[in-house]
């Protein structure tokens, strides 16, 4: 975890959007509701809706100022996940930034072959075991959409895989309700039991919604069965200005934030309490140039993050990726960007570290790098301790100009605390070639290969282990069966 904002301790600060903006585009949202209204894709999500003071007119629901206003005040402002050994692991709120994979890669930069390839179960494992094993990846997502499982059911695999190879808390992500279901089915076999894994979630869910105005079925059904079993989500509409909404960032962003107020609305009518996360990437510009979902574009940058810090809810972003192909000038430009905006807005869950490609590429070197450069990142914005001790004046007194500060026991006792990456190279010309002249991506190569092949995380009893496979199992004959 990374926390900026501080008041005590100077720290980093800064907001693309100010009180008045905000307040703004929260206004306008509220009239798309009360006006206009959202395409609610579920018979049962409509019915609640209404009983809580909607209208509806066929797929067509429209809200009123009041049930979003009661909604926020119920909506809690931090979503805490636990590690799978029951611990705290991240209290997503406020200021504090954690960060971890993605989801879903249709290909793979290989790190051995630096050839594009697609990715299989083993692949899955392999980038569990990596985001495990980096100290500054706080949570695990399933990387890549294995090829060699029956891809009707792939996430079923995948959440077996993370559950087996990380105690680290997991985003995971289903193509359809029924995935979703089993995901929490198996958390609940490895918790003890669904009370258990209640009061402790180490996992959440991260539910695709269609659009602002367009709330498919599925991802309603999500909200409302965790809601139902008061299991934090990240409810998640997307928009594309100038596609499915206005061009402008203050449009787009107005319509998107209507279908994530209806979100909250919906889950705190369900179960008032629960957890909510929101958005805290696009809303902006889609790339009318190439036509391509962009990951890394600069007009949206904070956009959402700061609508989530308006309305004090936990916000779901998106960092260190790139829409490079290749691990090139680009890439490390476009990774350390995004972190470092992600990190300044406040977003708190900041998912997709690795990607490349507009998220059609995953590379385990470049989760490696956005790792070195979030330890940059947390030195950079820390706040600086100013005391007895640290301002060492006499030390400063003892020593004054021509003193031997490297021998002294001030130096020793601190020496250490400075960032010292262990990938960057910061050696003389002659040391760098003495040692190989290994590039970042090739240095990036070895340290994969050494977390993967030293790295063990705390195995699943047996008894576990076989129910959440025979929970994959009962959900590869059921699929079968159709």
């Amino acid at each position: 975890m990374i926390q900026t904002h501080g008041s005590s301790i100077t720290s980093a600060h800064y907001s693309r959007l100010g009180p008045q903006e905000c307040e703004q585009i929260h206004l306008a949202s509220l009239e798309i509701l009360e006006r206009i209204g959202v395409d609610v894709h579920d018979e049962k999500a409509r019915k609640i809706l209404v009983q809580g003071g909607a209208k509806a007119d066929g797929l067509r629901v429209r809200l009123p100022a009041y049930m979003v206003a009661r909604a926020l005040e119920t909506a809690p402002k931090v979503l805490t996940l636990y590690d799978r050994l029951g611990k705290v692991a991240m209290r997503a709120g406020k200021y504090n930034s954690y960060y971890g994979g993605g989801s879903d890669c249709l290909n793979i930069l290989d790190h051995h072959t630096g050839l594009r390839r697609r990715p299989n179960l083993e692949d899955v494992r392999q980038a569990s075991t990596l985001m495990d094993a980096l100290p500054e990846i706080d949570f695990v997502m399933s990387a890549f959409l294995p090829e060699d499982v029956d891809q009707r059911i792939y996430d079923r695999y995948q959440m077996e895989v993370m559950l087996n190879t990380t105690t680290k808390p997991i985003v995971f992500v289903t193509p359809d309700f029924e995935g979703c279901v089993a995901a929490i089915e198996m958390c609940e076999a490895v918790a003890g039991s669904a009370e258990a894994f209640q009061k402790k979630p180490f996992a959440t869910c991260y539910i695709n919604v269609t659009a602002g105005l367009i709330a498919n079925a599925e991802a309603l059904q999500k909200c409302m069965f965790l809601a139902e079993k008061g299991l934090p989500m990240l409810y998640i509409p997307l928009n594309a200005g100038g596609v499915n909404s206005p061009h402008t960032t203050a449009g787009c962003m107005a319509s998107m934030n209507a279908g994530i107020l209806l979100g909250i609305v919906l889950a705190q009518l369900v179960n008032p309490g629960v957890p909510v996360a929101v958005p805290g990437w696009n809303g902006g510009p889609y790339n009318l140039q190439t036509m391509v979902g962009n990951y890394v574009l600069a007009d949206e940058q904070g956009v959402p993050t700061s609508m989530g810090k308006y309305y004090d809810l936990p916000v779901f972003g998106l960092g260190g990726s790139t829409d490079s192909k290749v691990l090139d000038q680009q890439s490390g430009f476009e990774a350390t960007l995004s972190l470092m905006t992600s990190l300044l807005h406040g977003a708190n869950i900041v998912h997709d570290v690795g990607f490349m490609d507009a998220g059609l590429q995953g590379s385990m070197q470049m989760m490696a790098i956005c790792n070195e450069i979030l330890g940059f990142l947390r030195a950079t914005t820390k706040g600086v301790e100013v005391n007895q001790e640290t301002l060492a004046l006499d030390v400063i007194e003892e020593l004054g100009p021509t003193g031997n500060y490297m021998g002294h026991d001030h130096t020793i006792r601190h020496y250490k605390e400075p960032f010292y990456s262990k990938l960057i190279d910061k050696n003389p010309y002659s040391v760098w070639q003495k040692r190989g002249s290994l590039t970042m991506e090739q240095r990036a190569t070895k340290m994969v290969d050494d977390l993967l092949a030293k790295h063990k995380t705390v195995p699943l009893p047996e008894d576990v282990q076989k129910a959440i496979h025979a929970i994959v199992e009962r959900e590869q004959a059921w699929i079968n069966s159709k």
